[in-house]
C-alpha cells in the first residue's frame, strides 16, 4: 500500500517557506505523494482553522512541482464544476508536462453551498458539470486535436494523461470513476464501512471490462499513538486500499516532520 501525505494550502501555515520545506521533507523522508486540498471562497462564518486563507490548487501544484523531483503530486480533490472545463485541462496538462508526469488528479463535485453561491454556479448542477468537465478532460489527453462549443482546435502539450481518481460516496461517485476515471477516491475514518463499496466498485470495473481500478483513500490516523496509526493502516489495506493519504497536521516544520515519522513506519503495513 502506497502512503501519501498532505500538506497545507490553508491558513498561517500556508507560507511559501513552511510549505516548500514541508514538501521537500516529504520527499526526502520517501513518501510517494503529496496531496493539496481545494477551496477558493470560504465564507467569513466557517473560517475557523484557516482563516479564509487557501491558495489556489492549481497554481500551487505547479510551485510544488518546480522545488521537488520525485514525489508525485495530488489533487485531494479538485473541485469540477468550480473552473471551466477548457482552462483546467490546460493547467492540469502544463502541470504534468512540467513536473515530468508527476500528477495525480482527484476530482471532486463539491459540497460547500457557499462556493457555489460565490461563483454563480447552481449547486444542484454540480454533477452534470463534473460529468462534462471529466468527458472533456478524457478527449482532451486523448487526442492533439479536440472539438469544444462547435470548435475544433489543438490541445498541446498533451503528456500523458495523469491518473483520474474520482472523489465522493457510493453509489454515485462510483459509478463516474467507472465511466470517467481511473480509480475511485473516498474520505474514510473507519476502514470497515469502505469493504462492501471496493468491491462494489472492482465489480463494476470488471463488469464494464475496464481494468481494476485503484483505491486511494483519504484518512485521519491517530498519529500521536503509533500503535494505533499502524492497525488502523493494517485494516484499510485489508479492507483493499491501495493508497492512503493521510491528513497530517502541524504548525510548523518539526510539527510535520514528527508525524512524517509516524508515517514513515506504516509504509512497511
Amino acid at each position: 500500500m502506497e502512503i501519501g501525505v498532505t500538506v497545507r494550502v490553508m491558513g498561517p501555515q500556508a507560507t511559501r517557506t513552511l510549505l516548500g520545506d514541508c514538501a521537500r521533507a516529504a520527499e526526502d523522508a520517501g513518501f510517494e505523494s503529496l496531496w493539496l486540498a481545494d477551496h477558493i471562497a470560504i465564507p467569513p462564518d466557517d473560517a475557523e482553522g484557516s482563516g479564509g486563507r487557501y491558495l489556489d490548487i492549481l497554481a500551487t501544484l505547479a510551485w510544488l512541482a518546480g522545488i521537488t523531483s520525485r514525489i508525485r503530486l495530488g489533487t485531494g480533490v479538485l473541485v469540477l464544476p468550480y473552473r471551466a472545463a477548457l482552462p483546467t485541462a490546460k493547467q492540469v496538462a502544463t502541470v504534468q508536462e512540467l513536473s515530468g508526469g508527476r500528477v495525480l488528479l482527484g476530482v471532486g463535485i463539491g459540497w460547500m453551498e457557499p462556493e457555489f453561491r460565490a461563483l454563480g454556479v447552481d449547486l444542484r448542477a454540480r454533477g452534470r458539470i463534473s460529468d462534462a468537465t471529466l468527458d472533456f478532460l478524457n478527449r482532451a489527453f486523448a487526442a492533439d486535436e479536440v472539438e469544444l462549443n462547435g470548435q475544433r482546435f489543438l490541445f498541446r502539450p498533451r503528456p500523458e494523461r495523469p491518473p483520474v481518481l474520482v472523489g465522493g460516496r457510493a453509489p454515485h461517485a462510483l459509478v463516474r470513476a467507472v465511466k470517467y476515471g481511473d480509480g475511485w477516491f473516498p474520505m474514510s475514518r473507519n476502514p470497515a464501512n469502505l469493504v462492501a463499496p471496493i468491491a462494489e466498485y472492482h465489480a463494476m470495473t470488471a463488469a464494464a471490462g475496464k481494468p481494476r481500478g485503484n483505491v486511494t483513500a483519504s484518512v485521519h490516523l491517530p498519529l500521536q499513538d503509533r500503535a494505533a496509526s499502524r492497525d488502523l493502516a493494517t485494516q484499510y489495506r485489508a479492507a483493499g486500499v491501495d493508497r492512503m493519504v493521510a491528513a497530517v497536521r502541524y504548525d510548523d516544520l518539526a510539527g510535520y516532520r514528527a508525524q512524517l515519522d509516524v508515517l514513515r513506519d506504516l509504509r512497511t503495513v
